[in-house]
């Protein structure tokens, strides 16, 4: 943090940010770094107390190693200052420990280094990110090698090689922001070693000095490094090679894998008073097992955190694909599996409707609103991926999902119809809930049925599994035309023909509604609506529906007077059957001259 500058601390802080938690405003606090000490002054737009180290207070002050809480998140004031240096004037001994021998010494002292082991899956797979989880595992490497004054994670950067003269270069420990002044001719790279995370035992307010040399070969080698420095001869006030001239000994220990990022686990500290200077202190049983417990930790940690990755990759999968393709890809080459290919698939369009109006009455809360529109759209998504659907896009409060790839589904033309109806009957039983987030939103489903690419879409650098064809303009123009025919679902001729062979009416039923030729489209279209089983859609029973299909053949023959008279006796309640009456009624019941029975639309809908 800047020197005497005042920031912002709060859930949407631009350089303070908070991680969600509920308790805590937007802005709730404003915080300044002065004269080594942490000020803190409660903010007017915050809506609960601060909890500082003397109790419920708005403006106080902490020294280092000091926290305060804000709801059920934790603050603690930290000096992070770092320096890195170069060492190698001043070393006396360098130790290099491989894997195999490493692995041949007992512990001395297992007890509270076997319980810090048993505890790392647990943080690993409990932290919710990555600053979490450097804090916890600093902690608990502070408990397991406890001759450590410090430890560390690191990371290095092995294409830097270090220079020949030392150099000093300043830094913060987590982004690595460093100093602007012009660094010495010879000097380490200033980005050559980040300190990610590091803590002592006693806290002293000094700064944290790491062997750069020794980090960058520890990570180029692969093996864990040990590295002794003479400080008898040193200077109290030098910063030049150790720290603070009180530490004789440091190790460092590489991750190995390629989820480490170049990670390692560092620790320093001091001889026993009674130890010389000899070759038996290189020897030392102690820091052979501090060692050795690092090896393990770095080994584990890497194992974990390539679990981790995996599970996060399944989680953004899952996103999109069921757990039958998610299982698929796990046994297959994804490669292969998702490379574009041209396949007959079945397309969805489902749009929220009522999204303008709602966003017009809660202008003042609009995140209740958003949070709103995600309930309605997890709705959408879980029904096609629970009907084996992969989702494809979203546009804004809208949703699009397809079938068919990347595994051979027969009846994927049946599983879009039964999501759709799902969703359908989900949005209407929210409707007949007064008060439900979703009462007062509405679905207009378009599903499409022909050949499209299918598949990874995009550059070398970024792409998204998606569907590319006229069938999807198509599926979006029926999900249009929801609203002009008031049907809340509309297939194609296609997916309504193999949508009858699939399902029976316990299933689903359909009706043809009208033949129209969509605005912008060369051919004609019969648009049919998907309806629910008669058990479950009693207001329009199985003999209303033969009533309007009646009407219908009577419209497309031109017999427009006893089309009429059918419609006249399907219920008032079926909407549906307003466009082809009031059609009928606007031309006086009389069908024009040349009559193919095609309406032509002059708009999109």
């Amino acid at each position: 943090m800047p020197e005497d500058q005042w920031v912002i601390l709060g859930r949407f802080a631009e350089i303070l940010p908070v991680p969600w938690d509920s308790c805590i405003s937007r802005q709730h606090a404003e915080v300044c770094w002065r004269d080594g000490r942490l000020k803190v002054r409660r903010l007017p737009t915050a809506r609960n107390k601060i909890i500082g180290p003397s109790g419920p207070s708005d403006n106080f002050e902490l020294d280092p190693g000091k926290s305060f809480v804000i709801g059920g998140t934790s603050f603690t004031c930290l000096d992070t200052h770092v320096k890195l240096v170069e060492d190698s004037h001043h070393l006396i001994e360098q130790r290099v420990f491989t894997s195999n021998e490493l692995r041949g010494i007992p512990f001395q002292d297992s007890d509270a280094r076997i319980e810090v082991l048993t505890r790392l899956p647990t943080v690993i797979s409990n932290t919710p990110n990555d600053s979490e989880l450097l804090a916890q595992l600093v902690d608990m490497l502070l408990v397991g090698i406890p001759q450590a004054t410090t430890v560390a994670i690191v990371a290095g950067d092995p294409g830097k090689a270090p220079h020949s003269t030392a150099g000093a270069l300043q830094g913060d420990p987590i982004a690595s922001t460093l100093d602007d002044a012009p660094q010495p001719e010879g000097a380490w790279p200033r980005d050559s070693v980040r300190v990610l995370h590091w803590g002592n035992q006693h806290p002293t307010g000094a700064p944290f000095i790491p062997s750069a040399r020794l980090v960058h070969d520890a990570i180029s080698q692969g093996h864990s490094i040990l590295h002794f420095w003479n400080n008898e001869d040193q200077e109290p006030s030098s910063h030049l090679y150790t720290f603070s001239g009180n530490i004789d000994w440091a190790f460092c220990t590489p991750l190995q894998g390629k989820d480490s990022q170049n990670w390692a686990l560092y620790a320093e500290g001091r001889c026993p008073t009674d130890h010389a200077w000899s070759e038996e202190l290189t020897d030392s049983k102690c820091l052979r097992d501090d060692v050795k417990f690092a090896e393990l930790v770095a080994s584990i940690l890497c194992s974990l955190l390539h679990a981790r990755r995996l599970q996060k990759q399944q989680a953004v999968l899952s996103q999109f694909f069921s757990p039958l393709v998610i299982r698929s890809l796990a046994h297959s080459n994804p490669d292969e599996l998702l490379a574009p290919r041209l396949k007959e698939v079945s397309v969805l369009f489902c749009d929220l409707r009522g999204f303008a109006s709602e966003s017009e009455k809660h202008t003042d809360d609009l995140m209740a609103l958003l949070e709103r529109v995600s309930k309605a759209l997890k709705i959408m998504t879980s029904n096609i991926l629970d009907h084996g659907g992969v989702v494809a896009d979203f546009q804004g409060d809208a949703a699009m999902g397809f079938w068919g790839w990347p595994l051979s589904q027969p009846d994927f033309v049946a599983r879009a119809c039964t999501a759709a109806l799902t969703i359908r009957s989900m949005f209407e039983g929210c409707a007949r809930q007064p008060g439900h987030p979703l009462a007062n939103f509405r679905i207009g489903i378009g599903i499409a049925t022909g050949q499209a690419v299918v598949g990874r879409i995009g550059t070398t650098d970024q792409g998204k599994i998606g569907v590319f064809g006229p069938v999807v303009n198509l599926a979006s123009r029926l999900e249009g035309l929801t609203k002009t025919l008031l049907a809340p679902v509309l297939l194609d001729e296609v997916t309504a023909k193999m949508a009858r062979e699939q399902l029976d009416s316990t299933q689903a039923r359909f009706r043809r509604v009208v033949r129209v030729k969509p605005y912008g489209l060369e051919n004609p279209l019969t648009v049919t609506e998907l309806l629910s089983p008669a058990a479950e859609c009693r207001e329009l029973g199985d003999e209303h529906i033969d009533l309007y299909e009646r009407a219908f053949d009577h419209f497309l023959n031109g017999s427009w007077p006893e089309a009429f008279g059918y419609l006249n006796r399907v219920p008032a309640e079926d909407q549906v059957k307003d466009f082809l009456t009031v059609y009928i009624a606007q031309h006086r019941r009389r069908c024009p001259e040349g009559w193919d029975g095609v309406i032509q639309l002059t708009d999109k809908g």
